[in-house]
């Protein structure tokens, strides 16, 4: 099961994929927007938690979701026009780093998500209180090492691609100016 780290690290791959890497300056509100949307859909763990004190309560049910994703993608697209906080992002490339966490879940785990939600519902069985999900989150993030070492090589390949078509489109020889 991807935890945080390993959302994270799945989000990130995604926005390498999906755009141009940001400007010196912008990297760190890219980071933020890109690891607070990969593991948006886990936000009903804390909503659960904090009605019941059952974070499986409504976990994998209404927010990992394709409805979902695109509402929350598009959202956050129209808000980071206006809000200067925000780096402005693309409707699409939101939609996927949410869409990423959904997949992700889906791929890794056994439990599945209610990807067509309202036509389908599909929750976590069981109960998880506060100090498992702390546990969970804090102490068992190595286990996503796996997802970080496959994220990291596939946006080192990325990269690679990206500079090498950057090198095949300059001109070996400048012609002379006239």
């Amino acid at each position: 099961m991807p935890l945080p780290l390993g959302h994270t690290a799945i989000g990130l791959l995604t926005h390498e994929a999906a755009e141009a890497p940001p400007p010196a300056g912008e990297r760190l509100k890219w980071f933020l927007i890109v690891t607070i949307l990969a593991n948006l859909p886990d936000t009903d763990v804390i909503f659960g938690l904090l009605m019941n004190g059952n974070g499986s309560l409504f976990h994998r049910g209404p927010t990992h979701s394709l409805l979902f994703a695109v509402m929350a993608g598009c959202l956050i697209s129209f808000l980071s026009r206006y809000w200067r906080v925000l780096p402005t992002i693309r409707c699409r490339t939101a939609v996927a780093l949410i869409l990423s966490h959904v997949i992700a879940d889906a791929l890794f785990t056994a439990a599945p998500v209610s990807f067509l939600w309202p036509l389908e519902v599909n929750f976590s069985a069981g109960h998880s209180g506060w100090t498992d999900v702390i546990r969970c989150v804090v102490f068992e993030g190595f286990r996503d090492v796996g997802l970080v070492a496959a994220s990291v090589l596939l946006i080192m390949g990325i990269r690679l691609v990206r500079s090498r078509r950057h090198a095949i489109r300059r001109p070996l020889f400048r012609s002379p100016s006239a």
